[in-house]
């Protein structure tokens, strides 16, 4: 049986960037659906929170899990229970793609800080803000295109 740590920053975003989640307690029903589904598929999320119109998983990869395919299963199926539960007036996506960063151990407790405070850090910058940073950190294209 192999042993690995293997932490992965995933970010993604509500399809063109719609503000689905206006309440925390739409915010808090989609996070802990998206934990307990991905407990149900053997997806360790580590922490798991975000705004309006974008999800932060803090995510443990197995040794057979590939970054695509947790993606996959979490935005597939978390998509799909959003508009069976009626949470939203409109059918509800996210976007297709998402941004994703390894994470070294000494770094998980700050990563999991950024990821709980971000209700207080959308208010001191935009998604777009956040993104901007993000893409100039790790060299990334902008994926946050307002037409996807």
């Amino acid at each position: 049986m192999p042993f690995v740590s293997v932490y992965i920053h995933f970010v993604w975003r509500t399809k063109r960037g719609i503000p689905y989640f206006s309440t925390a307690a739409k915010r808090t029903a989609v996070w802990r659906h998206i934990r307990e589904n991905a407990e149900k598929k053997a997806i360790y999320i580590d922490f798991v929170n975000g705004y309006t119109d974008h999800c932060h998983c803090l995510i443990s990869l197995n040794s057979d899990q590939t970054m695509s395919s947790v993606m996959q299963l979490i935005k597939g199926e978390s998509s799909h229970w959003i508009n069976q539960s009626g949470l939203c007036d409109y059918k509800f996506e996210w976007q297709n793609e998402y941004y994703a960063v390894s994470v070294s151990d000494s770094q998980v407790d700050k990563v999991r800080e950024y990821i709980r405070n971000q209700e207080k850090h959308h208010n001191e910058k935009t998604f777009n803000e956040e993104v901007d940073e993000f893409a100039a950190i790790y060299g990334f294209a902008k994926l946050y295109d307002i037409s996807d």
